[in-house]
């Protein structure tokens, strides 16, 4: 039962990590830098249930050519979505027909994409709910809850243990868009924590960021409605009661939410660690996403639109924004 990570970054080395420190045969595929660094240090998966695994440097299978997924059973991509059609081009060079490959990326598209270039493998969705922190050294921490969700498919059946096994269980769906949806709508809370330039906690405990928040997933939710598509209550709390909620004064927000402040300290989101280190961002498939259904719909989505904007902004120019700065920018 041979797994391959396809594009092993801080998702991929923490999910695959994981299978790897519990006993399933695991070949990571990368960059170099990340290969070197996994050569040093081995690889630590923590969480915030205070779970820590290691895998020592030697026991690190980690490659740098697509050629190592030749005689992959299961293949889990997890590279950026920008490049997903290259990764698809370059695993139907190498992938054996019938293996089964899951995305596990943000964005609402890339199975569509993996699926119409490897006609000869088995595609389907999935989506990680939790945000990863890579820490550096080999260490990456798991800071808020989740399990894996994916697409409901046979083929899965032999690695269900596996996973169950690693402390991360597979959640099937019969229909995965709505829980996509879903696992977007919270997503547009990634450039927020971003632009703030704040942990996740820190971020979400203040209002005026809340409601920039809010204002987004407010958007979002009626494109959605347009549309005839309800998204998945992946939470305790419908996904349509979220903008009220994150309105609320901190007082009775801390009363009403506090599950969703009971957040690791260093948990940040992935935007964020993309700007620290010089690197393009999702925020195409994030926050664009919703620009491109609005599109679709004869309508306009200003509020993510102008996250896009001032995300492309912070690409080029770091700063960092205050609640109440970002929050007149979003509403004018």
């Amino acid at each position: 039962m041979a797994i391959v990570v396809y594009g092993a970054g801080g998702i991929g080395c923490y999910v695959g990590g994981r299978l790897a420190a519990t006993g399933s045969p695991v070949t990571f595929i990368g960059r170099p830098r990340m290969a070197a660094e996994l050569a040093t240090h081995g690889l630590r998966l923590t969480d915030y249930l205070g779970a820590d695994l290691r895998v020592p440097p030697g026991e690190v299978r980690y490659e740098t050519t697509p050629a190592a997924g030749a005689e992959a059973d299961l293949v889990l991509v997890t590279v950026k979505s920008a490049a997903t059609a290259t990764a698809a081009d370059e695993l139907a060079g190498v992938l054996k027909p019938g293996a089964v490959v899951v995305s596990f990326q943000n964005g609402i598209r890339n199975g569509e994409t993996l699926a119409a270039r490897l006609t000869e493998q088995r595609v389907l969705t999935g989506m990680v709910p939790f945000n990863v922190l890579n820490s550096g050294g080999g260490h990456f921490h798991q800071g808020t809850e989740g399990a894996l969700d994916v697409q409901a498919d046979a083929a899965l059946t032999p690695y269900s243990g596996a996973f169950e096994q690693a402390g991360l269980p597979l959640k099937q769906h019969d229909d995965i868009l709505p829980v996509q949806w879903a696992k977007l709508l919270l997503n547009l809370n990634n450039p927020v924590n971003a632009l703030s330039d704040l942990p996740l906690r820190d971020e979400l405990s203040q209002r005026a960021f809340r409601r920039c928040l809010a204002a987004a997933q407010a958007e979002t939710l009626e494109l959605l409605a347009a549309k005839g598509l309800e998204p998945a209550q992946i939470l305790r709390v419908p996904m349509r009661r979220f903008p009220t909620i994150l309105r609320l004064p901190d007082f009775l927000f801390r009363r009403l939410a506090s599950s969703m402040l009971a957040i690791d300290p260093l948990a940040r989101t992935s935007m964020w660690e993309d700007l620290q280190a010089g690197r393009t961002t999702e925020i195409d498939y994030l926050n664009g996403e919703v620009v491109r259904l609005a599109e679709e719909l004869g309508r306009s989505a200003p509020v993510n639109a102008k996250l896009v904007a001032l995300i492309r902004a912070t690409e080029v120019d770091r700063r960092a924004w205050t609640g109440a700065e970002l929050l007149r920018e979003l509403q004018g």
